[in-house]
């Protein structure tokens, strides 16, 4: 049987790297963001998320719809599959990691070897898309 685990992503790419997540106790990095609480939209929760994780706030009229994705889960057996929507957007404060992220990290394109399988998806749409280097 097919398990989808649906998450939410900030892709915020800046002198054409992207910014990247790592959990504490994993290797490799992941896109920011995280899963939706009953009744939140998709802005509430990744802000949420964000805020969480990195302790910022994502500018909301900024907040933009990039993309869906899909890959296996980071962990998981194959039938296990995440569905990123991730969303492009501005933010206030300064970026650090907070709660579960171990680190938080710049990226270029050819690093995305040490990201799960859906950032590195992210990472090819990014590169068509002539976002990062």
């Amino acid at each position: 049987m097919q398990k989808e685990i649906d998450k939410l992503a900030w892709l915020l790419a800046v002198d054409g790297k992207l910014l990247v997540a790592r959990s504490h106790n994993k290797s490799l990095y992941y896109l920011p963001g995280g899963k939706r609480e009953l009744g939140e939209s998709d802005q509430q929760a990744l802000s949420r998320e964000i805020n969480e994780e990195l302790s910022v706030n994502l500018v909301s009229d900024s907040i933009d719809y990039a993309g869906t994705f899909h890959a296996v889960a980071d962990g998981q057996c194959d039938s296990v599959t995440v569905k990123l929507t991730c969303y492009f957007a501005e933010f206030e404060g300064e970026l650090k990691a907070s709660a579960e992220i171990a680190e938080i990290k710049w990226l270029a394109y050819q690093d995305k070897a040490l990201c799960s399988d859906g950032a590195i998806q992210v990472f090819e749409w990014l590169k068509q898309q002539q976002k990062i280097v």
